[in-house]
């Protein structure tokens, strides 16, 4: 058994509830490490208030939870800052906030194994005080920023781009400081991690992302129901995109063939412009639900029409985890070790994802097929307790170098 660690993690927002995939990886691994009696201090910044509800699901895992507000985002030190601070927008969004630098700085008085820092972005409170004391850190990457911030600008009217070019210039320069100061990166793919090597001396280590695959293994999909599921936090440029994509190229072509099929889309922040816009009684936009499980049994397939991104889809792994069959682009399983045909049907483009969709629709017994192979390899491969056997493999070696 490892020794139990102090850690200190500090989040820029609260793990619970679980409306993101980085919302779920940080909970997860949080519970893992937690069981295996690791000592464990939350600090977040949040701009939702800590309720009854998030206190009984963190504070079990924790020796503490501290929660402090974060400052609007139309505040005057944030439009400030985002107009004069060389740093970039995320990360003055996320910074310039004296109470949770001094509230840190109280935290480095006492003795920990571990400094976990949660993205590049939101380093800046602490920037300062962990260079004064010297104080040895992990940087956790969730996905390179820089790039998503890319996807994200080109969204933007072609009057702003100017703008979003300097400032995308401004976080590959802070991205590049985080990691070099960070003692240790941690990433969530080989592919990220071979990225961030390319830009910093530092180890960087692996911890992929996970499932909780024992919550998953009792729901069966229903592949009769023609149901086509579709889950993410629309706060995310990709996602939007993506369904945006789905409704417009990919589903005209499904509907063609199968007129009874529905789109089934789920998640937080859902753009109520799309119930205006986009109704029509074959697309069911449900946003967020609280019990996904009875979502995915009565869904047919999963759909990942993902053109951008970064890290692993933990929407796409929990959808395999549940046996729902696997229509995806390349980069909607970025980072996954699976097989086309075997764990899953690709298309790159519109047409190719609906004839596979449709393939799966006519042919309910090979849907059956390859949604359970894709349950197997998340079991095998992407469990929960893999990443934090992983994330403890690097504290190991973060704590003999320190």
């Amino acid at each position: 058994m490892n020794p139990s660690l102090r850690m200190l993690w500090a989040l820029p927002y609260l793990p619970w509830p679980t409306t993101s995939g980085g919302k779920l990886r940080q909970y997860h691994l949080l519970r893992e490490l937690a069981a295996r009696g690791h000592r464990i201090t939350l600090l977040a910044q949040s701009k939702i208030p800590l309720d009854d509800a998030a206190r009984h699901a963190l504070e079990p895992l924790l020796d503490r939870l501290i929660v402090l507000p974060r400052r609007p985002l139309k505040s005057f030190t944030t439009m400030a800052a985002a107009l004069l601070s060389p740093l970039p927008l995320l990360a003055t969004v996320n910074g310039y906030a004296a109470p949770l630098q001094r509230r840190f700085e109280q935290l480095l008085d006492e003795r920990w194994d571990i400094v976990q820092i949660e993205h590049s972005y939101a380093l800046q409170p602490y920037a300062r005080s962990l260079e004064q004391r010297r104080q040895p850190f992990l940087l956790s990457e969730h996905n390179i920023e820089s790039q998503l911030g890319n996807i994200t600008y080109q969204r933007l009217p072609a009057a702003l781009r100017p703008l979003a070019r300097l400032d995308n210039w401004r976080y590959r320069r802070w991205e590049q400081r985080a990691l070099h100061q960070a003692q240790q990166v941690i990433a969530v793919t080989e592919a990220d991690a071979t990225a961030f090597r390319a830009l910093t001396p530092r180890p960087v280590r692996v911890a992929i992302n996970g499932v909780d695959v024992q919550a998953a293994a009792h729901v069966r999909p229903d592949v009769h129901t023609q149901r086509i599921l579709y889950v993410g936090n629309f706060e995310y440029a990709p996602n939007v995109d993506a369904v945006e994509w789905a409704v417009q190229e990919i589903m005209p072509r499904v509907w063609a063939t199968r007129p009874k099929a529905l789109l089934c889309v789920c998640g937080y922040a859902l753009p109520e412009r799309w119930r205006r816009h986009m109704e029509d009684p074959r697309i069911e936009w449900l946003g967020y639900v609280k019990r996904l499980d009875h979502v995915q049994a009565q869904a047919s397939a999963f759909l990942a029409p993902l053109r951008d991104g970064g890290g692993s889809k933990l929407k796409v792994l929990e959808a395999m985890a549940a046996g729902l069959p696997l229509v995806s682009t390349a980069q909607g399983v970025s980072g996954l070790n699976v097989r086309e045909g075997i764990h899953y049907r690709r298309g790159d483009h519109a047409a190719a994802l609906a004839q596979a969709l449709i393939e799966l629709l006519q042919a309910p017994e090979q849907a059956v097929v390859l949604g359970e192979a894709g349950r197997r390899y998340v079991r095998e491969q992407h469990d929960w307790r893999i990443a934090a056997d992983q994330l403890e493999a690097a504290y190991r070696e973060h704590t003999a170098c320190a």
